[in-house]
């Protein structure tokens, strides 16, 4: 719904008031679902970008997307996609990120966009939900967005944070899957979820109240906890050299959300999902993750059930 022109370069240091000189940039087609649909086509999986498009960066984005073999299908907007710059101080090794808004929408492109997405699900599909919502989108899209492809899709996966998470976490949903980071889950429960066993609870709770059938969050290093109505479990992979912790969410919901589209049970989907995520660890953001390392991982992957004894 918000997709960017991804613009990453380099400078030796960052300093106000002066021209820097900048490495030759690289450009990337952006946002959280993009970036899904890029990883699903990095493990060899099939999928279709649905990309919210207006004036020539939503043109370079739709051909960059054709340049990495990803398919797109464009919900033409007004206005112009949005542009984002990530600096990196080569002294020190940090990236300064500066993140665009994108254009503003307004009731008639959000109604129109139901109808272009429902007409651009087949049956059956998965739909995955990622990333920001642009200015002026209800803070209730995606609960409306669950109900309008109720029974059609055969899966809706939601990854997102903010203002959009809290909306979704208030009442039932038709979502399906719902994935969010631990410091996401401890703004939401409005406290901090220190051990497996609290951030467990909470995704029961969340379950337990119809926000989504399937919960997960993710811990980092310390793993990602999936939770449904019979199943509470964790998966983890040790990486000792991370070069990029950028992206590997997406790469997460990809290697997901592949797995349940190829019908793996939803402790296996979950194994491919870190193994995905961890495989993206080793690479420099733009790359997501890759095949090779993804299957390499797979076995390092360690599966840990958490169910309890229910409590008297």
């Amino acid at each position: 719904l918000n997709p960017t022109v991804d613009i990453s370069t380099s400078v030796p240091s960052v300093k106000g008031n002066l021209k820097l000189r900048c490495s030759a940039p690289t450009y990337d087609p952006g946002g959280g679902g993009i970036n899904v649909s890029r990883a699903i086509h990095n493990l060899g999986g099939d999928s279709t970008a649905f990309v919210a498009v207006g004036g020539v960066n939503g043109q370079r984005i739709l051909s960059l997307l054709a340049g990495e073999n990803v398919r797109g299908f464009p919900f033409q907007i007004p206005g112009e996609s949005r542009q984002s710059v990530a600096i990196s101080e080569t002294a020190t090794s940090d990236q300064f990120r500066f993140v665009m808004p994108g254009p503003k929408w307004d009731q008639r492109m959000t109604g129109d966009s139901f109808l272009a997405i429902k007409n651009a699900v087949g049956d059956g599909d998965i739909v995955v939900v990622s990333g920001s919502q642009p200015p002026g989108v209800p803070d209730d899209y995606l609960a409306n967005l669950a109900d309008t492809l109720h029974g059609k899709a055969k899966a809706l996966i939601v990854d997102t944070s903010g203002v959009a998470l809290q909306a979704i976490t208030g009442k039932p949903t038709n979502i399906d899957v719902l994935r969010m980071d631990h410091s996401e889950a401890e703004l939401l429960a409005g406290a901090k979820l220190g051990a497996v066993a609290d951030t467990a609870d909470f995704a029961r709770d969340l379950m337990q109240k119809g926000v989504a059938r399937i919960v997960i969050i993710a811990l980092g290093a310390e793993g990602t906890i999936l939770v449904s109505e019979d199943q509470e479990m964790t998966c983890s992979c040790k990486i000792e050299k991370v070069e990029s912790a950028i992206g590997a969410g997406d790469s997460f919901v990809a290697g997901f959300a592949l797995a349940i589209a190829r019908e793996h049970p939803l402790d296996i989907a979950l194994q491919h999902g870190v193994a995905a995520a961890s495989a993206a660890l080793l690479t420099p953001a733009t790359l997501l993750c890759r095949a090779e390392d993804a299957k390499a991982l797979f076995e390092q992957c360690k599966l840990l059930n958490l169910l309890r004894p229910a409590k008297a």
